[in-house]
């Protein structure tokens, strides 16, 4: 059994979420090799590609750590750690010994606004696999001694959390405060507090079909739906935590050390204006996310302007654009030695506050994205998380052709556009490491 807070990276993250919030709501409606069906207690169905040699499945649920509150705080984290412990349905070695005899693999990943539980087998053991997903995904039961067994392995998580990963984490604290803020790791001073109590009420108030998907690849539509249908979920829309945007805020933890590694974004936009976060998509690449090819330097005209300044000195540098559901950020994560950060932060604020690009850099931003984006969803896995995540946040789904089409159709003004409205935004930031000569945000 695997856990993960995310399998994507982090500089090139694509986030492909919520071109299908355009999509009509029909039943049983194909996009291209991409099916959808939304069943009368909401539950979102969608499929790809059935016939391939290894088929996938994933439940999604909305239940990341936005939907966390003050008390129950790392709660999503517990989850993901805690899955494949015993269920109503069957022991924690029942559930390892079948998948493993079926050569199956079962994995639970989770961001800020979903869990997802994941079978990977082969089509002949589906339907023994598909049982022992249903348990892990909604018969959990918490027993006390087998949560206090898990204390190591969220201790371990915790020890092997990056610094530019902690880095992202606190500046969407600084950004957001709660919701968003929430941290997709549980804190510290939580770790062997959470009751059995407090994850039952969280599964039973986010566990419901309004906020669930079944997303299959290499599966037949019709077998994913009645799988579905029989899904032990109760109905209800459950509570949304809705997230604002506070600029001009900061989270910061010295560390010490030889390096600074700084987190900075301004406002971005969320799938509910689609059009708009798929131009800072763009706007992303062409700010640059890091080197492009093996060895190659930082590209970007941001990160051309960072290495510029910095000359031959130590330096990670990619842009970043977050969209979540109702909100987003824009902006950059560099690395570098501590007496040089406020030198490469400056030249990168500077270039960002421009506010426009030139075509062939638009040109370049539109084609890496493009590429990039294919490459990810030619991984059957990638193209199961980013269906997986459009149903869930979105009720459907648009294919990998349909979403290729949606970029092409970005203009230059679109994302200049964007980038006129980044230049003037409010700057939340979040830094970790020798901070000695990083500026306060209310000095940039």
């Amino acid at each position: 059994m695997a856990s993960s807070a995310s399998k994507a990276p982090l500089f090139r993250s694509v986030a492909i979420r919520g071109y299908a919030a355009q999509a009509a709501s029909k039943p049983a409606r194909g996009s291209g090799d991409v099916q959808t069906t939304t069943l009368p207690n909401k539950l979102v169905v969608a499929s790809a590609k059935p016939g391939l040699p290894l088929s996938r499945v994933s439940i999604l649920v909305r239940a990341g750590s936005r939907n966390e509150t003050y008390e129950n705080l790392g709660a999503a984290h517990v989850l993901r750690v805690a899955a494949g412990l015993t269920t109503k349905g069957s022991t924690t070695f029942a559930i390892t010994r079948n998948i493993q005899q079926i050569g199956g693999s079962l994995s639970v990943t989770g961001d800020r606004e979903t869990l997802a539980y994941t079978l990977e087998v082969t089509p002949n053991h589906l339907d023994t696999g598909l049982k022992f997903l249903q348990d892990v995904a909604t018969g959990q039961e918490f027993k006390p001694w087998e949560l206090e067994e898990i204390v190591p392995r969220l201790r371990e998580d915790l020890a092997r959390v990056s610094l530019q990963t902690r880095a992202v984490d606190l500046l969407h604290r600084a950004a957001y405060r709660s919701a968003l803020g929430n941290s997709l790791f549980c804190p510290k001073h939580q770790i062997g507090r959470i009751s059995p109590e407090t994850l039952q009420h969280y599964v039973a108030s986010n566990y419901t079909t309004n906020r669930t998907a079944v997303v299959g690849v290499g599966v037949e539509h019709n077998t994913l739906v009645g799988y579905a249908q029989n899904l032990p979920l109760d109905s209800g829309a459950g509570k949304d935590n809705v997230s604002s945007f506070v600029g001009g805020q900061e989270a910061r933890l010295d560390r010490g050390g030889r390096l600074a590694h700084v987190a900075i974004a301004t406002q971005g936009a969320g799938w509910a204006t689609p059009k708009e976060a798929l131009a800072l998509h763009v706007l992303q690449y062409a700010a640059g996310v890091g080197s492009w090819t093996k060895r190659g330097n930082v590209n970007g005209v941001i990160g051309k302007a960072v290495t510029a300044a910095l000359g031959d000195k130590p330096l990670g540098f990619g842009a970043f654009n977050a969209s979540y559901s109702d909100d987003g950020l824009f902006g950059f994560v560099l690395s570098t030695e501590a007496r040089d950060a406020g030198k490469a932060i400056e030249a990168a604020l500077k270039t960002l506050r421009t506010g426009s690009l030139s075509s062939e850099d638009i040109a370049r931003g539109k084609t890496q994205f493009k590429n990039d984006f294919l490459y990810y969803v030619e991984n059957g896995e990638n193209f199961a998380t980013d269906m997986g995540a459009q149903a869930a946040l979105c009720g459907a789904v648009l294919s990998p052709d349909a979403i290729v089409a949606e970029i092409d159709a970005v203009s230059a003004s679109d994302v200049n556009a964007a980038a006129k409205k980044v230049a003037s935004a409010k700057l939340a930031l979040g830094a970790v490491g020798n901070l000695a000569t990083v500026p306060h945000v209310h000095e940039l």
